[in-house]
């Protein structure tokens, strides 16, 4: 693989990486990304309330002693109310986050979930695109949500990162503002 000089792959090295997917790839898609959490109320109040997003469907697995809360940016009159559409039309969605609570973890002191940005990273966020950071901040500020960045601190200007209860990281952005951010 050609590299800049130790800074990752150049352009050309990035579009030789790539490859046409089988034909039966086509209708894939990106569903979900799974966070565990610890509280769940204080979690959908968070994704719901400070976040905006609707809950799609809560499903409770007893004899496992979890749920999954799968949340999404859908208007809450689309969802069906029958359950068994109310789940495939769940699982149609794009891009939605499954919140799984394993029972009796909120009352567990010593645990907390593991967020990637620490030693040893991996996982490192999710990203939320608004319509204008700075407006959503203030929000976020009212709300009393934890800030890593805000949009006018380091390098990269109008973009923000904030946390979740658990501690997950979450960019803010606003899609136009992205191409001023790429600029030289």
């Amino acid at each position: 693989m050609e590299l800049a000089g130790g800074e990752g792959l150049t352009d050309g090295a990035a579009a030789a990486a790539c490859r046409e997917g089988e034909p039966i790839t086509q209708d894939y898609m990106l569903q979900q990304t799974m966070l565990r959490v610890k509280d769940p109320a204080r979690s959908l109040e968070f994704y719901t309330g400070v976040l905006g997003m609707t809950l799609l469907q809560k499903i409770d697995f007893p004899s496992m002693r979890f749920t999954l809360y799968f949340l999404g940016y859908e208007d809450k009159s689309d969802v069906p109310m029958d359950v068994k559409e109310r789940t495939a039309w769940t699982f149609s969605r794009r891009a939605t986050i499954e919140l799984t609570h394993n029972w009796g973890s909120e009352s567990d002191a010593s645990l907390s979930y593991h967020n990637g940005n620490g030693k040893p990273t991996g996982f490192g966020h999710i990203g939320v695109a608004v319509p204008d950071v700075y407006a959503a901040c203030k929000v976020f500020e009212r709300r009393g949500v934890k800030f890593l960045k805000k949009p006018e601190a380091g390098k990269m200007k109008d973009l923000a990162f904030i946390q979740d209860p658990d501690g997950y990281w979450i960019e803010i952005l606003s899609p136009n503002n992205m191409v001023t951010l790429l600029s030289p």
